[in-house]
């Protein structure tokens, strides 16, 4: 059988599959740390860690490891009996962040779901907001998955055309506005206000500083739970173990993805104090894989390696070299640079034939993958345990990518 190529690949997919990704042409094959390969064995660094699941590194061998262990055990039983995995990992997960309880799931839309499904639920039987009147207040341009009910809070038209009708029950407000969250607050009827600490999808939105405490201060003063998404910006990509940490915030409802897992195996989760998490009674919510012992032995794994290797402080460190550097760049075309330790993008000012997936793929041929959003915008998160000198070598080739449309 004769070697395909790298178009033969993406032919295939493009045959068979559904056309609901338009990714990068560039067919990987193996991984590694920092580095992916591709089909024709060229080397990549990774600026963009699988949007942030791969904090610890591609094929990290404590990850992987503790999942092939488990794998030889037992793999799933359902939530119908008891696994002798799955209580090991709630007490470490709930000391880890610091809650009374944590709901499993699988993906962070699911983990999305079951947040909303809480926050209702607790609306009814603890605050005392009239049956189906509850509300959660979202901010405009979020991105929380793309379930029915999480694009009906969505801003995003390609998100939500052709998909309606739409799941009620939501208010939305401008991000980082704190004057249109005090107003909606007035509504006895609010339950929760759910937001991303830095809005990933759109573009890796910070808001300003102090944004964060004055709206978790507002939803005490009302009685309001405050919903954190942490799927992307959690376990260490910010600098700080959460997004909210970098203000002393704790959130009422904390959810995690992504990152938790390493990117090897899906796992998400809900966290919460029991007043929250104990009006779910059984038959009121779960799910077939969610908590089961891979899932749990590869958590626990994923979360050691971020404490054992440091990697929330080499995120803060990294990220100051990488903005500095991308600042440092005299060229037109760049019109901003932000983030948070290493969650960054840089604004791009498109123009005919230099627009930022054009520079996307200048990057990739000189051996550094990220991906455009929202049309102008280079969203890059390389994984956590990149260092300073592989850092500026990929900040060498990114300035080389650059310079070609000069």
């Amino acid at each position: 059988m004769a070697k395909m190529s790298a178009q033969d690949y993406m032919d295939r997919e493009s045959k068979y599959g559904a056309h609901n990704y338009h990714p990068l042409p560039v067919v990987l094959q193996r991984g590694e740390g920092i580095y992916v390969w591709d089909t024709d064995g060229k080397k990549y660094f990774d600026f963009l860690a699988a949007y942030s699941a791969v904090n610890q590194g591609h094929c990290h061998p404590k990850i992987v490891n503790a999942m092939i262990d488990q794998a030889k055990k037992l793999t799933l039983t359902s939530r119908a009996f008891y696994n002798d995995v799955l209580g090991e990992f709630e007490e470490f997960v709930t000391k880890y962040f610091g809650y009374d309880k944590v709901l499993p799931m699988n993906t962070g839309a699911e983990a999305d779901e079951t947040a909303i499904k809480l926050t209702r639920k607790w609306a009814y039987l603890v605050k005392g907001v009239p049956e189906n009147q509850a509300k959660i207040i979202c901010c405009a341009q979020n991105f929380h998955g793309r379930t029915i009910t999480i694009v009906s809070m969505s801003t995003d038209p390609d998100a939500r055309k052709d998909f309606g009708p739409f799941t009620p029950g939501f208010v939305t407000i401008p991000y980082n506005d704190l004057s249109a969250l005090e107003k909606e607050l007035q509504d006895p009827n609010v339950a929760g206000f759910l937001l991303e600490p830095i809005q990933g999808e759109a573009g890796v939105f910070v808001p300003d500083e102090g944004y964060l405490k004055k709206a978790y201060d507002l939803c005490k003063k009302h009685n309001v739970l405050f919903i954190a998404d942490e799927v992307q910006t959690g376990i260490a990509r910010t600098g700080k173990m959460l997004a909210c940490d970098h203000e002393g915030v704790r959130p009422d409802v904390l959810i995690l993805g992504k990152a938790i897992s390493g990117g090897v195996f899906p796992v998400s989760c809900v966290l919460c104090d029991d007043e929250i998490m104990m009006t779910i009674k059984p038959g009121e919510h779960g799910s077939t894989f969610g908590g089961n012992p891979i899932a749990g032995k590869v958590a626990m794994a994923a979360l050691n390696v971020i404490k054992d290797e440091k990697l929330m402080e080499n995120s803060e460190k990294m990220g100051k070299i990488f903005r500095a550097e991308m600042r440092a760049i005299k060229t037109d075309l760049i019109q901003l640079v932000r983030g948070k330790g290493l969650l960054n993008a840089v604004v791009i000012n498109n123009q005919p034939g230099k627009t930022a997936w054009d520079v996307c793929i200048e990057m990739a041929n000189q051996g550094v993958l990220a991906k455009p959003t929202h049309g102008n915008i280079i969203r890059f998160a390389p994984p956590l345990v990149i260092n300073e000198k592989q850092m500026m070598e990929a900040i060498e080739k990114i300035k080389v990518a650059f310079k070609k449309f000069e």
